[in-house]
């Protein structure tokens, strides 16, 4: 949860319970807590919308998606998978060998 253990966890309560006191802090965190389903719900809003306007190509589209660093992770990961199936040497008619199986051997060749 954001780096956080639970040590810093217990000197952040500690600290919120000195400044705001024991009797304002439930309502500290009721607001808190309305906060984040408010932003919660935003997002979800602003995310539909999206997905309404693009139409149904982008069904799946999700916000996390649209993060930059996302984005060149993808495409460097599609790129190194596509070079290294052009490496592969492409190979017709050989299957693999089977347990106990002999790979062939053409002592002219040797």
């Amino acid at each position: 949860m954001f780096g956080i253990g639970l040590p810093e966890l217990a000197v952040i309560a500690l600290v919120a319970v000195l400044v705001f006191g024991p009797d304002r802090l439930p309502d500290m965190a009721k607001q808190a807590g309305a906060m984040l389903r408010k932003a919660r719900q935003f997002a979800n809003a602003a995310r539909d919308e999206l997905r309404d306007e693009l139409g149904p190509e982008y069904a799946d589209l999700e916000l996390r998606d649209l993060d930059p660093r996302t984005i060149v992770r993808k495409h460097i990961i599609e790129a190194m998978n596509d070079a290294e199936e052009d490496a592969k040497p492409k190979r017709r008619g050989l299957r693999p060998l089977k347990d106990g199986e002999t790979p062939p051997y053409d002592l002219e060749a040797t």
